[in-house]
Parts: C-alpha cells; sequence; structure tokens
C-alpha cells in the first residue's frame, strides 16, 4: 500500500522525530510512504481563528497535493479533524454563499482517506501489535480533536497495551482539555495555564514517567507545563512509542 505522510506545520518545524517515527513504524508494517514535498499547511490555523476565506487556497492545495494517493496519513489528530470535519463544512459554506460547488469538489476526495496516524493502524492495516518495545510506564492523553472530532475511542490505547514491557496507567480527568486549542491558549492565556496545570497535576498522580498523546501541539503546551512545575515527566508522541524497538529503543 502506498501512502502519504501529511506531517503538519507543527511537526514539521518543531517536532520533525515524530514525522521519522511514523515513517520507521510504517515501513515496518510493509507500507510505502511518500512525503509529498508541496504539501503546506492545510488552513487549520486561518479557519480557526475566523479567516475561513483565507483558508480556501490551502485547502485546495491539500487536495492538489495528496489528492493522487491511496491514503493520506498524519501523526496529528488537529490536523487530521481540520480536513475530516471542516473541509466539507468550508464547502458547504462557499455553496451556502452562491460560489457554486467548486470548493467542495474540488476538497471531496481527500476527506475520507485522510487518517489520524491510530486510526490507519487499527482500521486500515487491521493491527494493534506493531511490534513496539518501550519498557516505560505511560498515561495517554486523548486530545479534543481526536477524542470528540474524529472518535479515535480505545484505538490508541489498543495500540500501547500491546506494546512489550509499557505498563499503562489510566490518566484521572482524561477527557478534559488541557488548555492549548491553538490561539485559545495566546487569547485565554491565564484560562489555558490553569488547564494545563490541572492536567499535568493529574498525570503527575498516576505515578508514569511519560504522558504520551496523538498530537504534539497538545504535548508542547503540556510539555511547558511540566517544566515550568519542574515534574520527572516527559511529554511523548504515541508514533515515537510505536516505532520504538529493541533494536532501535526510543530515549
Amino acid at each position: 500500500m502506498r501512502v502519504a505522510l501529511f506531517l503538519t506545520c507543527v511537526n514539521d518545524t518543531l517536532y520533525p522525530d515524530t514525522g521519522r517515527a511514523v515513517v520507521k513504524l510504517l515501513t515496518r508494517l510493509g507500507v510505502e510512504v511518500d512525503f509529498p514535498m508541496a504539501q503546506t499547511c492545510c488552513g487549520q490555523a486561518h479557519y480557526n481563528t475566523g479567516y475561513r476565506h483565507e483558508a480556501e487556497p490551502l485547502a485546495r492545495h491539500f487536495s492538489d497535493v495528496f489528492g493522487e494517493y491511496e491514503a493520506i496519513v498524519t501523526p496529528s489528530g488537529s490536523c487530521g479533524a481540520m480536513v475530516r470535519e471542516l473541509y466539507p463544512r468550508m464547502g458547504e459554506r462557499a455553496r451556502a454563499e452562491g460560489r457554486g460547488d467548486t470548493l467542495a469538489a474540488t476538497l471531496a476526495p481527500v476527506v475520507p482517506k485522510t487518517y489520524e496516524l491510530t486510526e490507519f493502524l487499527v482500521d486500515v492495516l487491521g493491527v494493534t501489535d506493531v511490534g513496539a518495545y518501550y519498557p516505560h510506564t505511560v498515561t495517554y492523553h486523548p486530545t479534543c480533536h481526536g477524542l470528540r472530532g474524529l472518535g479515535l475511542g480505545d484505538r490508541p490505547r489498543l495500540l500501547l497495551r500491546a506494546v512489550e514491557g509499557l505498563e499503562l496507567v489510566e490518566l484521572p480527568g482524561a477527557d478534559e482539555c488541557c488548555g492549548f486549542g491553538g490561539t485559545f491558549a495566546l487569547k485565554n492565556s491565564d484560562v489555558s495555564a490553569a488547564m494545563g496545570a490541572d492536567k499535568v497535576r493529574n498525570a503527575e498522580s498516576t505515578g508514569a514517567e511519560v504522558l504520551c498523546a496523538a498530537d504534539n501541539s497538545c504535548l508542547m503546551h503540556i510539555g511547558g507545563t511540566m517544566a515550568r512545575l519542574r515534574t520527572g515527566m516527559r511529554p511523548v508522541h504515541i508514533a515515537e512509542i510505536l516505532a520504538s524497538t529493541k533494536e532501535e529503543p526510543a530515549v
């Protein structure tokens, strides 16, 4: 199977190791992975800040770049939700504004074949044991877009439970937002910081070494809070855990 890696802006700029982990993991599972060099922002930041029309050219470009692939895999619940949830909404709004069906028709092909990584592993490849090894105690934070937007459900936990050496402990208040929310963290910084502190205190109560999630934007927020509160925990993307093996262990 030939798939495209949609890395996202945050990962490309700040967390390239997550992209490398996705390629390593999928290649190990027999998947051919392409990285289209023409990929850019999906438009989520623009759309969520109220610049819907400015997001449309980015959405069109996304469809042009990724439309030929069997599947589009992203290690980001929020960007995956942008394509799956908000691209159809953009097309509907354009139609309601009297601009016809062109945008909806352009975006439609990429919507059903865009998958967050854990969705792709469980639903498309049909695997939960990916042959990973990660001898650490881990707690899992289900980010808002993954939990509410994509409905990832128990998929990430199924994958984590199958990792050799990993002890998974449940996170109290797991379904509560960490407080990031993109520009929300800038516009409502006090509220955002308080929510982040609550999330970190709940994570600390588990005694886990690592807090993992499927979205580095949320992990960036949580990790910053962990550093300020001087906890001993580390934020790690789930892709890096699943890519880890005895032969090539993650740090």
